[in-house]
């Protein structure tokens, strides 16, 4: 290991040796080092020689594993005998306690480095199971990242490979008899027969000859289908549990998935439900005046003419609102199912601004209006047709909430990309705690619903459109100030 170390860099480069042939001469030139560095400098006991080679041959144990260490230990006694234990310089012992000391040395070292070896191999299998157990955990988590079934089922092929270092997959289910793979290599390499075949039995096959691994996909007892990997080196207890993980991971998708469409059926249905009781009460008050004019006219009951005119007026007006109460519910049925088409092109704010007063002159006919529009104002990306209906809305919310002869002000203004547009009026003001809710589907003020006519979809299709847009809509309003609607858009 050379180490380099300055102000600015901490650098250190390992060099291990692999090679069988060089590790064992590497152990051989350890002892002779030791055998130098005491024979020829420091004179000291054998006692202290012998603890310094066994000291050698434990580091060369937990080093490099208990083949080399048994060598080193062979060649420190020999070494020890020849150069520390009198006579010196030939391998006969004079004294039988050498002769023990010797063997005690000999085999200290051979159970020693035995020891050594297993406490490294079972550190070796303790940070491969760490590994492993991290792996899988951070398997877990990109399995949970997804809730669709559809997108699942193609992303584990390549999220298996990623987190576990493999070199191919396979994915077989049994309730859809379709297998899944990672590449056209993984789809000629697991044959479905194959995978089919490990889901019927539930039982793995790890071919570690050719590191090609089978695994079922177990819920509990119930084999739900197979995985097949290749370049595959992980534990039978590695793979029983990403096979568990994926099942249950498929199960837990399929399960929201049901869950999201029945809540999706449950909430059409209340949507329907209000929106057709909504409606139904709307349409009485046009119907019962139409009825009643008609009537009228139909009677015996002698009318001058002026009195015929608006009679005819109130028939014309009240067909006018239910055609625009069929029309909401028809565009919020539209939205609801994204069936909505949309005609995006550059268009001047002040188009939209124009049509929308244009068609809401029945809404402000009590309400002086004013219009701000900068003249240097960039075009936007738009419908004209669709901001157009959010702005009548808008205004038709303003004039029915405002008290007569109070002023409605339209103002635009750029804002970075966007351009902004807002409809003011001095009507009652909304809650701070409503001012969310009054988007939602159908919702109206708790203080206004029984006093003023309405359905409750056209701030929620306002919100719809303006989204499909690409910009925000919101509101701003104090209690018995008034209320300030805006919305963005992007700049074309």
């Amino acid at each position: 290991m050379v180490r380099y170390k300055s102000s600015r860099l901490s650098l250190t480069v390992k060099l291990p040796i692999n090679n069988p042939i060089l590790r064992f001469a590497a152990s051989a030139a350890i002892v002779a080092a030791i055998v130098l560095l005491y024979f020829r400098w420091l004179h000291v006991n054998p006692t202290t020689v012998g603890f310094t080679l066994l000291l050698a041959v434990l580091l060369i144990s937990t080093a490099w594993g208990l083949r080399y260490a048994i060598f080193t230990a062979i060649v420190a006694t020999v070494a020890y005998n020849f150069f520390f234990l009198p006579p010196l310089f030939t391998f006969t012992i004079a004294d039988p306690q050498n002769w023990i000391a010797l063997f005690a040395f000999l085999v200290t070292a051979v159970v020693a480095s035995q020891l050594s070896e297993r406490a490294r191999r079972g550190a070796e299998h303790a940070d491969q199971r760490r590994h492993e157990v991290e792996r899988l955990y951070s398997f877990s988590q990109q399995l949970w990242r997804s809730e669709n079934v559809f997108e699942l089922l193609n992303i584990i092929p390549k999220n298996i490979v990623d987190s576990f270092d493999v070199l191919g997959a396979a994915l077989f289910l049994e309730n859809k008899q379709e297998a899944y793979f990672l590449d056209e290599a993984s789809r000629s390499l697991f044959p479905i027969d194959q995978l089919k075949s490990i889901s019927d039995r539930g039982e793995p096959v790890l071919d570690r000859e050719h590191t090609i691994c089978y695994m079922p996909l177990r819920m509990g007892v119930r084999t739900v289908g197979a995985l097949g990997l290749s370049g595959c080196t992980l534990s039978r207890e590695s793979l029983e549990a990403i096979g568990s993980l994926v099942a249950i991971s498929i199960e837990r998708a399929n399960t929201v998935e049901k869950l999201t469409r029945s809540e999706a059926a449950r909430e059409s249905d209340r949507l329907r439900s209000v929106l057709l009781d909504s409606v139904t009460h709307e349409f009485r008050t046009p119907l019962t005046s139409i009825k009643a004019a008609a009537e009228t006219l139909l009677s015996e009951v002698e009318l001058d003419k002026p009195q015929r005119k608006d009679l005819l007026a109130v028939i014309n007006e009240e067909s006018d609102r239910l055609n625009r109460l069929v029309g909401e519910a028809g565009e919020v049925a539209q939205l609801d199912s994204h069936q909505l088409q949309f005609r995006f092109e550059p268009h001047q704010i002040k188009e939209a601004i124009d049509n929308a007063v244009a068609s809401s002159q029945h809404a402000l006919r009590n309400h002086p209006l004013k219009v701000t529009v900068p003249g240097n104002l960039p075009p936007v990306r738009m419908d004209l047709e669709r901001i157009t209906e959010v702005l009548a809305h808008l205004l038709d919310n303003a004039g029915k909430y405002s008290p007569a002869d109070t002023p409605i002000c339209i103002t635009t203004e750029p804002r970075d990309s966007f351009v902004v547009t807002s409809v003011a009026d001095h009507g009652p003001g909304i809650d701070e705690m409503e001012q969310e809710m009054i988007f939602e589907k159908f919702y109206r003020g708790r203080n206004q619903r029984m006093m003023i006519q309405g359905t409750g979809m056209g701030l929620p299709i306002a919100k719809a459109i303006v989204e499909l847009h690409g910009g925000k809509i919101g509101v701003t309003s104090q209690l018995g100030r008034g209320s300030l609607f805006y919305f963005s858009l992007p700049t074309a």
